[in-house]
């Protein structure tokens, strides 16, 4: 392992080698890189083919540009100020996951800002939203260059032996830590490399801008967790950190740092950055307070054998209804999050559960662009009326607090682990496909046992609204984690007859009488294998379920109209 350098001079020779930069698609993120690791051997990016895939214009168009703007009139000049700052901390976020994502970025972009062929407004702005050139929705396809994607993304080498792999699975010799980069050393051996070391110059910088956003603040909580999330910028130790942001309460909340590891479809050990400042609606917040008391009655009742619940897990679980103002890395690249759950540091969860953010904005945005055209298009008329945006808030919000509820910590041959990582690659998939049944569940459960926090109606809105979602997530690609998920989903509840398709209109509607039943049979298949650590489970589910049939193919085909997700356009924070 390289002996770690001062940040200070580090970001000083990196910012030299960047040269001049231009917008944010468009400058050299190596900078944010330590001299000592940044990509150096890239000479195969030029044996790329820069003619883009013919349909080039068509993928781009599929992604809706949205102005995000929300209203920022109420917020303080100093509440300004710590936004200014942590949406500077956040474009660094946002150039650190290229180079996870990504192999020799630097030059990959370059050799797109180059071509001067057709298409060459279409190819750029879709490099920009993939941050790359795999296609984030056809299976990491190449749109241009022919560069084929390491399953492992840039976290792992390119030039990984069948011995390299089988020594990154072995957890013994700690090449699995969540926050670090496996690179060769001179001797031609795989070491894992500390996030802090291999980005220092980036993470001194982002640190630094978030103690200016400490400075600026007049809220504690805010304070504390911005000062506590720079020093863990420096340390790669998160805990102090994710457990304030738990406690945040605060007109502007900012999410940020290394977090999911959906990137790495490899093996899912590393987690990728990414940035979400938002705005809270305290009010909205403060209405949906009372769902995180239920989490502990939800989990004595799951479809699950009492020995593999997880009622000693925190159930703190804060939920926000906030509006995003800037977002940046994993969650800027291809589909957008309209909300999310975290943090995943099982720790944290046992100690405080984990807090709920719904981004009301984006969340808005796809239900008009996308949710409703899809309807329109494939749910029977008779049920298009129980179609409505408060259903997909409400499963949206559950989903994402379903994913605190069930197998976490697990002991296997008598050594403690975690659910992610002995599904290890399947993880990412089996964890959404639970989540979305588990939300669907929750809601049908509570309705039953006649808590009255629902809409009337909801018995039949709930799952028609849900069954419209399946359409909009499964055009993300089968190949990406919710996807994959929804493929599931649909393909066992059509087998179920939960379900339907009339051929004769190419519309779907429920069967509500089977539809409740097959949802907890999947959402029991699920947690079972999450809790009995039955990798060989997960990857049959998948091999069965997560394809593409003929008649979601020819559902989808009549699709094409409408777009697949959005391209938010930050009016307040403009790329630079």
């Amino acid at each position: 392992m390289t002996r770690m350098q001062s940040p200070v001079l580090l970001l000083l020779a990196a910012l030299l080698l960047a040269g001049c930069g231009g917008g944010e698609g468009d400058h050299a993120v190596n900078r944010w890189v330590a001299e000592n690791h940044a990509d150096t051997d890239c000479d195969w990016v030029a044996e790329g083919d820069l003619a883009p895939l013919a349909d080039i214009a068509a993928r781009a168009e599929a992604y809706a540009v949205v102005e995000v703007a929300p209203d920022l009139s109420g917020l303080s000049a100093a509440e300004k100020g710590v936004l200014d700052e942590l949406v500077a901390a956040g474009r660094i976020m946002n150039d650190l996951f290229r180079v996870q994502a990504t192999p020799c970025y630097d030059a990959m972009q370059r050799q797109v800002t180059g071509y001067g062929g057709p298409d060459t407004k279409a190819l750029r702005r879709y490099f920009a939203i993939n941050a790359g050139p795999w296609d984030r929705r056809m299976h990491h396809e190449a749109f241009v260059g022919g560069w084929e994607r390491p399953e492992g993304a840039n976290f792992y080498p390119r030039d990984l032996t069948r011995a390299d792999l089988d020594d990154i699975a072995d957890t013994n010799l700690e090449l699995d830590g969540l926050f670090t980069m496996v690179r060769r050393d001179e001797n031609g051996d795989l070491v894992a490399i500390p996030y802090s070391e291999f980005f220092a110059p980036g993470l001194a910088q982002a640190a630094a801008h978030l103690r200016n956003a400490a400075a600026l603040t007049e809220n504690a909580s805010l304070r504390a967790f911005l000062e506590s999330r720079a020093a863990a910028f420096m340390s790669d130790d998160y805990f102090e950190s994710d457990m304030l942001w738990m406690d945040l309460d605060s007109r502007v909340e900012v999410t940020i740092g290394p977090y999911e590891v959906y990137e790495d479809s490899k093996f899912g050990f590393k987690a990728a950055f990414e940035t979400f400042v938002t705005v809270t609606d305290p009010e909205q917040s403060a209405a949906l307070g009372a769902y995180k008391d239920e989490l502990p009655w939800l989990e004595a009742n799951l479809p699950l054998a009492d020995e593999h619940k997880n009622l000693d897990r925190g159930s703190e679980s804060p939920i926000r209804v906030v509006d995003l103002v800037y977002s940046g890395g994993d969650t800027r690249a291809g589909i957008q999050t309209i909300a999310f759950n975290l943090p995943n540091d099982e720790k944290v969860r046992e100690a405080k559960g984990s807090k709920k953010v719904l981004l009301r904005n984006m969340m808005d945005a796809k239900f008009d662009k996308i949710l409703t055209p899809i309807a329109e298009t494939l749910v029977a008329p008779e049920q298009l009326p129980y179609v409505n945006s408060r259903s997909f808030f409400m499963h949206t919000l559950w989903h994402e607090m379903s994913h605190g509820l069930g197998p976490g910590k697990l002991v296997v041959d008598g050594q403690e682990t975690e659910v992610r990582l002995v599904l290890k690659d399947t993880y990412s998939t089996i964890e959404e496909a639970k989540a979305d049944v588990m939300g669907m569940w929750d809601i049908l459960k509570l309705h039953d046992a006649g808590r009255d926090y629902f809409p009337d109606g909801i018995a039949k809105k709930q799952p028609v609204t849900f069954l419209a979602g399946m359409f909009r997530s499964v055009r993300f690609g089968i190949n990406e984690a919710h996807g994959q998920a929804n493929a599931i989903q649909f393909n066992y509840l059509m087998e179920k007859g939960a379900i339907a398709h009339d051929p004769a209109t190419g519309k779907f509607h429920v069967n509500f009488e089977r539809f409740a039943p097959a949802v907890e049979l999947l959402l029991n298949e699920l947690l079972v294998m999450q809790a009995e650590a039955d990798y060989a489970a997960a990857q049959a589910i998948i091999e069965r379920y997560a394809h593409m049939p003929p008649v979601l193919a020819d559902a989808l085909a009549r699709l094409e109209s409408i777009p697949v997700d959005i391209e938010p356009v930050f009016s307040h924070y403009p790329d630079q």
